[in-house]
């Protein structure tokens, strides 16, 4: 008989970008819905680079969440801070000493939205901090894209891994690392069997889309993200190490919110925003390919399990009953168009316990 509702450990969202000011209100609601705790991006204008920046935006999203009513759901953001090439040892020390910093986010100068306060050369400017990381286990968080003009936009993140990922593992061997978003099968590959510490997180829209999603019919923006779509031979590679039994791949959303008309310009906002169905999303994933059982790891277990803090102790159940994603949600005085938008999904998220 097949599975009509799945009740797991309330997830959390390993990688979320919730912005700042009206756009932060707008969206943050969505990600307490469906999520305990969330690890928080840190580029804004300027960017969070300090505990005492940090600290700040993070009673601003706390008072976004009040002003939505949802205060009683206990949501936890756990902040991040963002490396530069002058980023101290002092400023990871108090990261570590700090209750609420949980890691710091590499952004290669220029990768993606917001970053081009971002590292020039990691191993070559950011050796203080890297070793004040492993030294304090703070987990470093990797957007593993080269930047290089000449290097095709699709062959980035293979290329990363060969001029960064191994000679970061080899001279920080210790350092915890999570390779965010993976969208490649070299990325799945390297994260499987790297030495040290290391993981990934893994998006829905990598997990149920290959690149021509963003030409069907024309060219979708919706379906713009960073690291760009892939393959079909990388999708299903992602869906095979996000469904297999390694402790390695866990949840991530990299919901990023970007107005529809932005979208939707000459120069288009790279990211997607999945914040708002989430959940639906990556059992449907699970679900097609008959690993339901594998579900609550992946989403509920591996993350916390990752960074050394506890699992959650309430749940959530999905249900087998269709949810039509809208065209477009509110956001301020604009609109913003969801992943999969229009599209009806098998699982409806049924409520929290």
């Amino acid at each position: 008989m097949t599975q009509q509702t799945l009740t797991i450990t309330t997830p959390d969202d390993w990688h979320l970008h919730l912005r700042d000011g009206d756009a932060l209100k707008a969206v943050v609601g969505d990600t307490v819905n469906q999520f305990r705790r969330a690890i928080v991006m840190p580029n804004l204008r300027p960017p969070v680079t300090t505990v005492a920046m940090a600290k700040k935006y993070r009673e601003e999203i706390l008072q976004a969440v009040a002003a939505n009513g949802l205060s009683d759901r206990g949501f936890e953001p756990l902040m991040t801070l963002y490396l530069t090439d002058n980023t101290s040892a002092a400023d990871i020390e108090a990261a570590a000493q700090s209750s609420f910093v949980h890691a710091v986010k590499l952004y290669p100068a220029g990768a993606t939205t917001n970053s081009d306060s971002g590292v020039t050369d990691l191993l070559g400017r950011c050796q203080v901090a890297l070793e004040a990381m492993q030294r304090h286990g703070v987990p470093l968080l990797i957007h593993g894209e080269v930047t290089d003009s000449h290097v095709d936009v699709f062959d980035r993140e293979a290329v990363f891994i060969d001029r960064v990922m191994h000679p970061l593992r080899k001279a920080y061997p210790a350092l915890k690392v999570v390779f965010e978003h993976i969208t490649t099968k070299e990325g799945v590959d390297y994260v499987r069997d790297a030495d040290g510490p290391t993981a990934a997180t893994i998006t829905p829209q990598h997990l149920l889309y290959n690149r021509n999603a963003m030409f069907t019919g024309g060219i979708r923006p919706h379906f713009y993200c960073l690291p760009i779509l892939k393959r079909e031979v990388h999708r299903q590679a992602l869906v095979d190490a996000a469904t297999s039994d390694s402790p390695r791949f866990f949840l991530g959303t990299d919901s990023a919110p970007h107005a529809k008309h932005l979208k939707e310009m000459a120069c288009g906002c790279a990211g997607c925003y999945s914040a708002l169905n989430a959940l639906e999303l990556y059992a449907m994933v699970f679900d097609e390919v008959g690993q339901l059982g594998r579900f609550e790891a992946f989403a509920s277990h591996r993350g916390p399990d990752f960074y050394g803090l506890p699992r959650n102790k309430s749940t959530i159940t999905l249900k087998r009953e269709p949810f039509k994603v809208p065209e477009q949600i509110p956001f301020g005085e604009s609109t913003l168009v969801p992943l999969a938008a229009g599209e009806t999904l098998p699982w409806s998220l049924e409520h929290h316990a």
